[in-house]
């Protein structure tokens, strides 16, 4: 027979529990969601291939029209 505990922790005492190196990548992960690049990706995303292409998009080409001024893609 199996058994299953769930435990219940606040934030505080999770966070306590993390080693340097999780709480840099949650860190990181936070700035990166935050990024209006990554929001407006997200965005087209969420768009179905038909208002990609009134915008002249193909779902493909999304990275590389977000960040075009960044990098030669």
């Amino acid at each position: 027979m199996a058994t299953a505990t769930a435990t219940a922790h606040t934030a505080t005492h999770a966070n306590e529990r993390k080693g340097i190196l999780q709480r840099l990548y949650d860190g990181m992960v936070w700035i990166a969601e935050r990024n209006p690049r990554v929001r407006q990706a997200e965005q087209l995303q969420a768009m179905s291939d038909a208002e990609l292409a009134k915008r002249g998009l193909k779902r493909e080409d999304i990275a590389r029209h977000v960040y075009r001024d960044l990098f030669y893609l």
